[in-house]
């Protein structure tokens, strides 16, 4: 079979598209240009001019849950284009937005049977829709900060006008005047404290984007750290283990200064305020390998922030929209997030669409006069979002049953060759139609192509390359486990692609079992 590597049609013309990446996905023979896509296949013509179908199971990271370009979908997106539905009206009223609102909390209401709304703040990627929720976060710590300082303040002036005598200022130094100066040192002391900037908490191995601030989210030091001075920082913490979370936010602690009379005595007295912005989470942990959260766990970490008054973001933008076999994954865990962030296959594959669900009873109403973007909200990409809702919701949720059966009979096939393979493969994880099969460290492998990509974290896109070379499959690894693919097609999927699927899978293991670097390599 040919390889499909990526050819420069014009010779004397540099690649300046982020070419160290072209060079990369060439080297390793995914440099291929797609020409066409319909359903779970991707379209390339050979050297011969001749169209190659690609089984894709990468499936846009997730955002292709009803398919590529789902004829549905189209269909309508090219008669809102056809009937010059304005794109660009910024500042006006958007009915079809207050629309899609309403049918994301009527799904909401009946998973996770609740009545309270959500106001909805829209955006235009999964990252920006984290941004949202993270600053929205933010924005709710320093109100209620601000707050929290009127009043000390209020309450200061009404102690320096009793004249009570001063008695214990730790921990300010003591006082060596009168009670002007104890004020002034208060407020000079609060000043800083409230100046202190947030701390967000995530589960080791979160992943929530790449721009300023979800980046600092994303556990992957690789990803994180070239920028950690930009953002606020984040803790990273193991789901399962509530002391040691609980003990991360005890360290965190902030206080405010503040006077108290007791005997008609002067004290200084400390006042709680948030320090801790939100605590962060995917019911599916999709970079790291695919991880479900443990739900006990999940119930333990809410208990314990509920009591702490830290709102929960829940990033549903890779694991929502009905792959899990509900609408919300969050929902089989039995957790109910303050901040709901949607992204990926709310756009239908066609549109870029996102949106950040807030609960009614944190929602900042200033928030909307601080943050806004260009084509969030738009005509075309919100009613394109509504009717992949209606879709899904159709035929009383059957999207969401088609989620859970093909995807237990694909999760079926991995595990089989598991049981099969336990010398190559280790874990099958995942569920529905959002699925990881980990390979064993390779990196003690008698070849040398194996160990060294597996030594270089690039096995898994070496495995790839193979596989689409070799079977016509695209699959990829996980970002930050990358001995890990994963598999997220579309609800359609048939049987027959999942036995397609494990063939191809099968004859990889087998090469690899065999330490046969060449084949790997073609």
């Amino acid at each position: 079979m040919m390889n499909p590597t990526m050819m420069n049609p014009v010779a004397d013309k540099p690649e300046l598209a982020e070419p160290h990446i072209g060079g990369w996905l060439a080297s390793l023979g995914l440099g291929v240009e797609y020409t066409r896509s319909a359903g779970n296949s991707l379209y390339y013509r050979d050297a011969e001019g001749a169209e190659v179908e690609v089984l894709d199971l990468v499936g846009g990271y997730g955002s292709t849950i009803l398919g590529h370009n789902n004829p549905d979908i189209v269909d309508y997106a090219k008669s809102l284009l056809d009937g010059g539905t304005p794109v660009h009206a910024q500042f006006s009223k958007h009915p079809y937005a207050n629309d899609l609102a309403w049918k994301l909390n009527t799904i909401l209401h009946r998973e996770f049977g609740v009545t309270e709304h959500y106001s909805a703040v829209f955006a235009n990627s999964g990252a920006e829709a984290n941004e949202v929720a993270i600053k929205h976060a933010e924005m709710d710590r320093v109100l209620k900060i601000g707050a929290a300082l009127a009043a000390v303040e209020a309450n200061l002036d009404a102690v320096a006008a009793t004249g009570a005598a001063i008695g214990a200022t730790a921990p300010l130094p003591a006082a060596a005047g009168g009670i002007d100066e104890l004020v002034a040192a208060v407020r000079a002391a609060n000043a800083e404290r409230a100046a202190t900037p947030p701390v967000y908490l995530a589960p080791e191995g979160s992943f929530h984007g790449k721009l300023a601030a979800s980046v600092q989210l994303t556990h992957n030091p690789g990803y994180r750290t070239p920028f950690s001075a930009m953002a606020a920082q984040a803790r990273f913490v193991p789901l399962e283990r509530t002391d040691v979370i609980a003990k991360t936010i005890e360290a965190e602690r902030k206080t405010l200064l503040d006077l108290a009379v007791d005997g008609g005595v002067v004290h200084v007295v400390e006042r709680p305020i948030p320090a801790v912005s939100a605590f962060i989470l995917e019911p599916i942990q999709g970079e790291a390998g695919i991880r479900v959260l443990d739900r006990d766990a999940v119930a333990r970490l809410r208990d314990l922030l509920d009591a702490e008054d830290i709102p929960v973001i829940v990033d549903e933008v890779q694991s929502g929209m009905g792959r899990s076999g509900a609408f919300f994954a969050s929902s089989h865990l039995g957790v109910r997030g303050d901040y709901i962030t949607l992204a990926k296959s709310l756009g239908g594959g066609i549109a870029k669409a996102a949106i950040t669900l807030i609960r009614a009873s944190r929602y900042r109403d200033d928030f909307e006069l601080v943050h806004s973007s260009t084509y969030a909200k738009d005509s075309f990409s919100t009613q394109i979002a509504i009717r992949v809702v209606e879709l899904l919701e159709a035929d009383g949720g059957e999207a969401y049953r088609l989620a859970t059966r093909q995807g237990e009979k694909l999760l079926a096939a991995l595990r089989s060759l598991r049981d099969e393979f336990s010398d190559v493969v280790k874990e099958v994880r995942g569920k529905g139609l959002m699925a990881g099969l980990e390979f064993h460290d390779l990196t003690g492998s008698g070849s040398e192509v194996i160990s060294e990509q597996a030594a270089g974290g690039l096995i898994g896109y070496l495995f790839s390359g193979y596989l689409l070379r070799e079977h016509n499959l695209r699959v990829f690894p996980t970002a930050s486990a990358t001995n890990t693919l994963r598999f997220e097609p579309s609800i359609h999927i048939t049987d027959e692609e999942i036995a397609r699927t494990a063939t191809g899978l099968r004859a990889l293991i087998e090469v690899v079992r065999a330490e046969d670097g060449k084949t790997l390599l073609g």
